[in-house]
């Protein structure tokens, strides 16, 4: 047994905030008490005075880049980061090689996953190889232990196969996750379609290669009822839609990366390549909407997209460098920074963006603090600064690197062990 004693309990699932102690014991939270009245046991101690006490962090959308490209990063490495972060629980994408398009990938990353200490969830992809043409055994993949359906990095440009997927998506329950990004609409992918990508010389990617996809994806939402979940949301339009889609009951859902709401597409011109990624970050008015859709419940997830690729592969010229940053590490500190501090969402909403809402969405245990649940747990000073240093991560593709970043992690406890910090 452990017990968590001394620290402020914010659960985000149900706005609970005060001075509890906490009990934990084969992985469940046994009790949770006022503080100092907890019933004496032989238990191990830790002292969380001063710090928030809440459910251990959920992301719904990382890339491990495992198997096939492990020379960015791996399950292990990935998820080292993921608990740095203060995470919990992840859901690895399916852009590797082989995809988790069969059985024998998604059984490898289930396998691999679960010698990390987290919960490590695999998705699988809507059609074989990514290449739009033919749809996954969804069924069986389903049954093996997908959490949900995507081809992310590519969108699923054949209406009559996208409708199909969420047909057979919505029997199973399944949410299907999209990349937003109609390649017609992009003349270069990474930099947004508009002054710093004339200044390079590029044309860039319209606003229009997401928001039109999005369009076309919630009328089928409409027609099949498939949950869909539209992942890093870049520009203004894409959140006027989500919006009227959920005013609407549609189930669609969307994420923010701590990128999109915390730069604008002058990030190109200062960080180069660190900077590219799919979509591609915006302008202020963009970034804005953006914060507006996570105040006003628009945009329910934040979701980091981590993307690791090494540091050659960045070098390269702006054009052939891949898109993507790292992300796991320092996106409770960017909420904190970009979000909280000036006062657009409160400590307990950018917890439950980042916490209970990807957990529920996705149909995951955890993202809560109360007596009987996982013993997920985060414990970290909101108020403490560090500087953004490497990371853990294979890579480091970020530009955040040497930023002053508030909040300060002290441990992650997940299925009632300690993986991250002081035990």
């Amino acid at each position: 047994m452990t017990d968590i004693l001394g620290g402020t309990v914010l659960d985000p699932e149900s706005g609970k905030t005060g001075a509890f102690d906490l009990r934990i014991a084969d992985g469940v939270i046994q009790e949770i008490a006022a503080a100092g009245t907890l019933p004496e046991a032989q238990t191990d101690v830790i002292d969380a005075s001063g710090k928030i006490v809440t459910a251990g962090l959920v992301d719904i959308h990382v890339h491990f880049r495992d198997p096939g490209f492990t020379h960015k990063e791996d399950i292990l490495t990935g998820a080292e980061a993921a608990k740095r972060g203060g995470y919990t629980s992840v859901v690895m994408m399916g852009n590797t090689k082989p995809h988790p398009d069969n059985l024998e990938t998604l059984r490898y990353m289930l396998e691999k996953g679960g010698q990390t200490g987290i919960h490590v969830y695999p998705c699988a992809n809507v059609t074989m190889g990514m290449e739009g043409k033919q749809l996954t055994e969804m069924e069986a993949l389903a049954a093996a232990g997908a959490v949900l359906f995507t081809d992310d990095g590519l969108p699923v440009t054949d209406e009559d196969i996208m409708r199909e997927a969420c047909k057979r998506a919505a029997a199973l329950g399944k949410m299907i996750s999209l990349h937003e990004e109609d390649h017609a609409y992009v003349k270069e992918s990474g930099v947004n379609a508009g002054p710093v990508a004339q200044e390079l010389g590029l044309t860039g990617a319209s606003r229009e290669a997401e928001y039109r996809m999005v369009e076309r994806d919630i009328a089928i939402a409409r027609e099949t009822g498939c949950a869909l979940d539209v992942q890093h949301v870049s520009c203004k339009e894409s959140v006027a839609l989500i919006r009227a889609a959920r005013a609407e009951g549609l189930p669609v859902h969307a994420e923010a990366t701590p990128h999109h709401f915390s730069l604008t597409e002058d990030a190109v011109r200062r960080y180069g390549t660190l900077a590219k990624v799919n979509p591609p970050i915006r302008t202020e008015e963009d970034r804005l909407a953006i914060i507006e859709g996570l105040k006003d419940g628009t945009i329910e997830m934040i979701a980091t997209d981590h993307a690791p690729h090494a540091e050659e592969e960045k070098a390269l010229p702006f054009v052939q460098a891949p898109s993507g940053m790292t992300g796991l590490e320092n996106a409770l500190s960017l909420g904190l920074r970009e979000l909280v501090k000036p006062g657009h969402l409160s400590l307990l909403q950018l917890l439950r963006c980042m916490s209970t809402n990807p957990a529920r969405i996705a149909g995951l245990p955890g993202g809560c603090v109360k007596e009987g649940a996982p013993a997920d747990l985060l414990i970290f000073d909101p108020e403490a600064e560090r500087t953004a240093d490497r990371g853990v991560s294979r890579s480091s593709n970020t530009p955040f690197t040497g930023q002053a970043m508030p909040g300060v992690i002290q441990t992650v406890i997940c299925k009632g062990k300690t993986v991250y910090g002081l035990v």
